[in-house]
């Protein structure tokens, strides 16, 4: 949906059960001022809650189709927010992403990032705040799926490989 005038707004969670252990996210993203909301999760089998947070941003971001839009994240992650907001992932591309945890999803959000105008919003976790809760329980469901169900995060367990089972 092109959208010239509309912001589209981004809430997003993400989860870990053990951290790390299996994990999960979730993203509501609303056109304002419109009847327009899509809801999106997934689940990963090892991962940490710092991923999921971000990961939330990087694959909502993805999904919008046209360029130059203007959005608003909000999110309960000061790891996300202050990153963005503080400029460190402006120190970190200057380092080329060199000694940070999660380097493969800083680059993806830092590409992200120059194709619209993106603002982010912290918010409160576990505040009654009614979008914020609402990704929490889709993280925590996506995070709670059988085994079977449960991606990989590949660059995750390149470095963090799951411990074996007994």
């Amino acid at each position: 949906m092109k959208n010239d005038d509309k912001r589209i707004i981004i809430y997003t969670d993400g989860s870990a059960l053990g951290n790390p252990g299996p994990g999960g996210y979730g993203i509501l993203m609303i056109l304002e001022d419109t009847n327009y909301k899509k809801s999106f999760s997934e689940g990963f089998r090892h991962t940490t809650n710092n991923r999921m947070e971000l990961k939330a941003v990087v694959e909502a971001l993805k999904k919008i189709k046209w360029p130059d839009q203007k959005v608003i994240v909000v999110t309960d992650s000061t790891y996300v927010s202050n990153a963005i907001n503080k400029g460190w992932l402006d120190n970190w591309k200057e380092r080329k992403f060199k000694k940070i945890k999660n380097p493969d999803l800083w680059k993806q959000l830092a590409e992200l990032l120059d194709k619209h105008r993106v603002e982010f919003w912290w918010t409160r976790g576990h505040n009654n705040h009614p979008e914020n809760e609402y990704c929490d329980k889709l993280a925590k469901k996506a995070a709670k799926q059988p085994k079977h169900r449960l991606k990989i995060d590949k660059e995750y367990e390149k470095i963090n490989p799951p411990a074996p089972k007994k």
